[in-house]
């Protein structure tokens, strides 16, 4: 037992966490939207500042903040990360873990942006496994410190590409 601890704390495992910040600033803006809305929708119409609860875009915007606020907090309670180790890529989050052998992988093919499209929304990491007809498409703008994720990825191709001697 104690072997398999020990042989699990020598493995080298680089952790990319999901990257929320899209999350936080949607919630802050929509807040602040629909508190902007309220003041200025109290001060010039009403004339002072009280509840108007017969508004109906106060409740739109309430909506919508409500439901920004509970998918901020799903995803933190996913916990959702990525797991890349020397033999194996794992998608982690608090209820199942997916990994993918070395073995498993065909080849790993990476999109960079072109001259045009300088986005880096639009990065692709795209993994063609060998017994499974659909590829399993990785955004690394999804995850955090993206560049090294990249970096992680194109060492794990190059270490597919050059044959075993």
């Amino acid at each position: 037992m104690q072997l398999n601890i020990v042989k699990m704390e020598n493995l080298k495992r680089n952790i990319y966490k999901y990257n929320m910040s899209f999350y936080y600033q949607s919630t802050i803006i929509y807040l602040v939207v629909f508190l902007i809305y309220i003041m200025i929708r109290d001060e010039f119409v009403e004339g002072s500042y009280r509840l108007v609860t017969n508004d109906p875009i106060i409740y739109f915007f309430g909506i919508i903040v409500l439901v920004s606020i509970i998918a901020l907090l799903y995803n933190l309670y996913k916990n959702r990360h990525l797991e890349i180790s020397d033999d194996a890529i794992s998608f982690v989050n608090r209820f199942k873990t997916k990994s993918i052998l070395l073995e498993q992988i065909a080849y790993i093919k990476l999109f960079r942006e072109r001259e045009g499209n300088s986005n880096r929304a639009f990065r692709l990491i795209r993994i063609i496994l060998k017994r499974r007809k659909r590829p399993v498409i990785i955004r690394p703008y999804d995850y955090e410190n993206e560049s090294d994720l990249i970096n992680e990825f194109q060492d794990l191709k190059n270490k597919l590409e050059t044959p075993n001697v």
